[in-house]
């Protein structure tokens, strides 16, 4: 196998163009878990900060959040739920926070200014 596979080789999933397999991405839970993938990257400092299993954990943080919240808006709505499995969820999305980080990362944002590049006389 080659250092570096074609843009072409890889799946879909890889380059970004599916969210999940077999999933369009339309659906209520598939948009807030997309959203919640992308906060956290963003919290990362941005996903091509990210290694590949650092945004495997994302991708497991985000399906636990939408469980979690799946549960407690059925709690809200004066439905019953199973206390331990929520408090398993919740444990496991503290572990998989730590692991991923709790603090936001800036963002590398220290290009040169036009003065800068207009000053070393660079085109």
């Amino acid at each position: 196998m080659t250092a570096r596979s074609k843009v072409y080789a890889r799946s879909r999933l890889t380059n970004g163009k599916d969210l999940l397999p077999n999933i369009d991405g339309r659906s209520l839970i598939a948009r807030r878990y997309r959203d919640i993938c992308s906060a956290i990257a963003a919290d990362q400092g941005g996903v091509d900060q990210l290694s590949e299993a650092r945004i495997q954990l994302i991708r497991r943080y985000a399906a636990c959040c939408v469980l979690a919240e799946e549960m407690e808006s059925r709690l809200v709505r004066g439905g019953q739920i199973d206390i331990t499995e929520h408090a398993q969820l919740t444990s496991t999305m503290v572990r998989i926070a730590q692991r991923i980080g709790l603090d936001r990362v800036p963002r590398d944002i220290s290009s040169p200014s036009l003065a800068d590049i207009l000053r070393e006389g660079r085109p």
